[in-house]
């Protein structure tokens, strides 16, 4: 029989000939179903036809923008799979993915993306492009602040070390940060799935999780949620702090929320460049991503997490009232390079650790990997931990008040040579009182736990935005060609460019890995 060339791309068009209330291809990509062939030759790549209908900055796309989307419209149909961490606790977690075509929204602005959040719900968002505030600090100052004014009136000098700031200008810098708080913190309401189309950044916002069910948010790069007027508390530890305010992603009272293969980072704002004042670090930003205020059911997974302070906080106050018996939190393959703290802090939780990367190179500013907290009960297995030799691996833990950990089968590596260590006897070793050895329940929601030695190498390969994988239905039996030769399903070649065939009873599906460079194929069906 001829050989018919498919077109990777124009499967996904099939929903634009698709009548009102029919499966569109993205949707049967997601679920494995057949939505016909198409002869057409075109090139699969990652950039993307923005065939939506808002227009200007505070439109909302609605109709058509799944099909437009192009290779990443699958994604939004993307569930938390079975047994994936504490997040596929009971009802699971589905996010948007039961979104009818008039709640699929496209979004290329901040503004476009407040309206898409208040848009019915359940809703998919496809990011498309680099979303910004669109303000600069001087923005949202109001009332005379200057932090000239600020610095001299606060100076522990002038006004001590025993009381808060108050007065005129305590009162200008909370209005000013009122200010930007209405318009960054955009709130995320329940049956709501966040989707990064390839190269999607979301800069100086913060996305917030609060008393919400069913949230999903995936394949995003995050940048600098700068807080423009941080407090100082002269009362804060023997020195003094300096607080900020915004994380990049707030996950407050919520529950069923999956946050997986992001990126996090301070842009070109990072903690390390900030100035001293008062002999304390100028501290802009507070947490990447931080789960608090009695949210349950959380699944953090293959993000990447890079040179920050405050990273991931899992409960934010000693008081049991909120968080007692919730903060159930799942923390895999993901990736911590360079990062200072809280890598997670734990408080009260349930919190399983496991398959994660951590890189330690500066032992000048690292703080701790996996803080200890009031009641928490974390289980740290099968992480690889790899730290310059001036880092003392005692310092891993630090106790905040828990009692207790259990930890199995972690990898060091210092220098070249790697070794297991027994993260709570090393720490015991160094520390008084010891911790003990049993967190008092055994993980069962997870997904296959990976030998540490090869945690490095596959966190390393597809953890953060841009590794994901898009499927796309091709008949059973087809083949792939991408550029010269032809490669069968399942041929080690095919694997090693980013493809694997998941066949099915009507369908093979190809899993094009979604990153930020193009890919060419043909799709051959004898």
């Amino acid at each position: 029989m001829r050989n018919k060339t498919l077109l990777l791309s124009a499967v996904l068009a099939l929903a634009t000939a698709a009548p009102a209330g029919a499966a569109t291809a993205s949707e049967a990509a997601a679920t494995g179903t057949a939505t016909g062939v198409v002869s057409t030759i075109a090139t699969a790549t990652d950039t993307t036809t923005d065939t939506t209908t808002g227009t200007g900055a505070g439109a909302v796309s609605t109709a058509g923008a799944e099909h437009g989307a192009g290779l990443g419209a699958g994604l939004g149909r993307r569930i938390l799979p079975a047994n994936d961490g504490w997040a596929s606790a009971g009802t699971g977690t589905t996010g948007g993915a039961a979104a009818p075509p008039a709640n699929v929204h496209t979004v290329t602005s901040r503004s476009q993306l407040a309206a898409a959040l208040a848009a019915p719900g359940p809703r998919i968002i496809y990011v498309k492009g680099r979303l910004d505030s669109g303000r600069s600090c001087a923005d949202y100052a109001t009332d005379g602040y200057t932090l000239a004014g600020y610095l001299a009136a606060y100076d522990p000098a002038v006004w001590g070390r025993d009381a808060e700031p108050s007065g005129p200008l305590e009162d200008a810098r909370a209005a000013s940060a009122a200010n930007q708080t209405a318009h960054i913190k955009l709130k995320v309401p329940s049956d709501t799935t966040i989707v990064g189309l390839p190269g999607a950044t979301i800069r100086h916002l913060n996305l917030h999780v609060d008393k919400a069910d069913n949230v999903i948010i995936r394949n995003i790069r995050f940048e600098d949620a700068v807080d423009c007027f941080p407090q100082w508390d002269p009362t804060d530890g023997e020195t003094g702090n300096w607080n900020s305010l915004y994380d990049n992603i707030s996950v407050t009272g919520s529950t069923h929320v999956w946050v997986d293969h992001n990126t996090f980072t301070d842009g070109t704002n990072p903690d390390s460049a900030q100035p001293l004042y008062f002999g304390r670090p100028y501290q802009v930003h507070d947490g990447q991503t931080d789960i608090t205020n009695g949210s349950d059911f959380v699944t953090v997974s293959w993000n990447e997490f890079s040179g920050h302070d405050k990273t991931m906080l899992i409960g934010s106050t000693n008081n049991p009232a909120a968080d007692a018996g919730k903060l159930s939190v799942t923390v895999h393959h993901n990736h911590f390079s360079d990062t200072l703290q809280r890598l997670p802090r734990v408080r009260f939780g349930k919190v399983h650790v496991y398959d994660n990367y951590y890189e330690v190179p500066d032992a000048a500013t690292f703080v701790y990997a996996i803080g200890v907290g009031v009641q928490s009960q974390i289980v740290a297995e099968n992480n690889y931990f790899r730290l310059s030799r001036a880092v003392d691996p005692a310092a891993l833990l630090y106790d905040w008040g828990g009692t207790t950990l259990t930890a199995r089968g972690n990898l060091l590596r210092v220098g070249g040579k790697e070794r297991p260590i027994d993260l709570v006897g090393v720490y015991n070793a160094a520390h008084d009182p010891d911790l003990g050895t049993d967190a008092g329940w055994t993980p069962t929601l997870h997904t296959r736990i990976d030998p540490a030695g090869t945690v490095r190498r596959e966190v390393s390969r597809h953890a953060g935005a841009g590794h994901l994988s898009c499927p796309v239905p091709v008949p059973t039996g087809a083949a792939i060609a991408p550029g010269p030769g032809r490669l069968r399903p399942r041929a080690p070649r095919a694997l090693r460019a980013g493809l694997a065939i998941e066949p099915g009873p009507r369908v093979g599906v190809i899993m094009h890995k979604f990153g930020p460079a193009p890919l060419r194929l043909r799709i051959l069906q004898a």
